[in-house]
């Protein structure tokens, strides 16, 4: 079938992206879905900095490349092998496919699939090749997803159902924002109430995580970041302090203010700064977790000494440590209840072919979470 898609033929193209148009709307061809795979009419998908990354080519990937990782749709067609979905179910994408038999599927841990990272990495679905062409050639698919497009034909794996009352704009943060943003919290750090957090970094997925410490009973949720705007979201959604972190003094103004340092220091901002000074706003026996990705190659100095003789420890938190079939559902229970409000991330709605002034919003640091809705 033919369906459009937003295709990225170059990286590090020069911004304003509404004059260089990295992403141009195509109509390409879209094969059937294979065995396990299942074809999904994108209904909303969200614009993520992972998204960003790739345009500005902090994060190389495969090209030609149709984007878009973070999205919900409705099912039109399943393939060979699926039997636990039926056409018209609503689902959420999850942009790591777990195959369900490697060591760490084993262990309960999907984010950490391998044979899911060696497709991601080399821009193919679960089980090998493309199903994206244009002009006879093949199109990479970004994450396993592709979402920025009106259909896109992705692994079982890939996908969550969910209940068809919830608005498919929502639903579209619950697969990116959401499960690493508040994953982040109460499945790697494992947040108990009454202790305390720091949020360093505050885009879509730094503002889901100060809802997930607010949600876990932390009783502080500390927010850093350089954007005033930022800040005061994050004051509105449950911070109970907010630092500029541009301030060369904040790591120490967040001692100061938590009587030591953080229980937990939530790093976001894909920076080696922000994760340095996340690392110094921790008490003795404190944990930093990062789910920021700075580009390949960047790395961190650590202070030995104080890593062993204060017990601190730093650890890497991917898709927020979620098995997504278990977490999603319950963080969406926790939405209906009013105890995580996604929503109030939301900065607007695009059509497809407003994709790259949306990035230029999101690259100014104008948005939290846009969205492109598909009518």
């Amino acid at each position: 079938m033919k369906t459009r898609a937003a295709i990225l033929r170059a990286m590090g193209v020069a911004p304003p992206y509404a004059d260089s148009r990295p992403l141009t709307i195509e109509t390409v061809e879209l094969a059937p879905p294979g065995p396990g795979e299942v074809l999904v009419r994108i209904k909303a998908a969200g614009l993520c900095h992972s998204d960003l990354s790739v345009i500005d080519g902090a994060r190389p990937r495969p090209l030609p490349m149709a984007l878009g990782h973070e999205a919900a749709g409705v099912v039109e067609t399943l393939g060979p092998e699926v039997e636990d979905l039926a056409v018209g179910d609503h689902v959420v994408m999850v942009f790591m496919p777990s195959c369900g038999h490697c060591t760490p599927c084993a262990e309960g841990r999907p984010a950490l699939c391998e044979p899911g990272a060696v497709a991601n990495r080399n821009g193919e679905l679960l089980r090998g090749g493309t199903r994206i062409s244009l002009n006879g050639a093949p199109v990479h698919h970004h994450l396993g997803c592709s979402a920025f497009a009106e259909h896109a034909v992705v692994s079982r794996r890939s996908l969550v159902r969910i209940d068809r009352e919830l608005s498919f704009e929502d639903a579209a943060l619950f697969g990116c924002a959401v499960l690493t943003g508040v994953g982040a919290v109460v499945n790697t750090a494992r947040v108990r109430p009454g202790e305390t957090v720091a949020v360093v970094g505050l885009g879509g997925v730094g503002l889901a995580s100060v809802l997930g410490a607010a949600a876990a009973g932390a009783s502080q949720v500390i927010a850093v970041d350089v954007s005033a705007e930022k800040l005061e979201i994050a004051a509105r959604l449950g911070a109970t302090a907010t630092f500029d972190a541009r301030d060369p003094d904040t790591a120490a103004k967040v001692r100061e203010q938590t009587r030591g340092g953080v229980d937990y220091a939530i790093e976001m901002a894909g920076s080696i700064d922000a994760l340095d000074a996340a690392v110094r706003m921790t008490r003795r026996g404190g944990a930093t977790v990062t789910a920021g990705l700075p580009p390949p190659g960047r790395t961190l100095p650590l202070d030995i000494v104080g890593l062993v003789a204060e017990e601190r420890s730093v650890r890497g938190s991917y898709i927020g440590s979620c098995v997504p079939v278990r977490d999603l559902p319950a963080y969406v229970a926790l939405y209906r209840a009013g105890r995580l409000p996604i929503d109030r991330l939301m900065s607007g709605a695009l059509t497809l072919d407003e994709i790259n002034t949306g990035f230029d919003r999101l690259r100014e640091g104008k948005a939290v979470r846009q969205v492109v809705r598909f009518d």
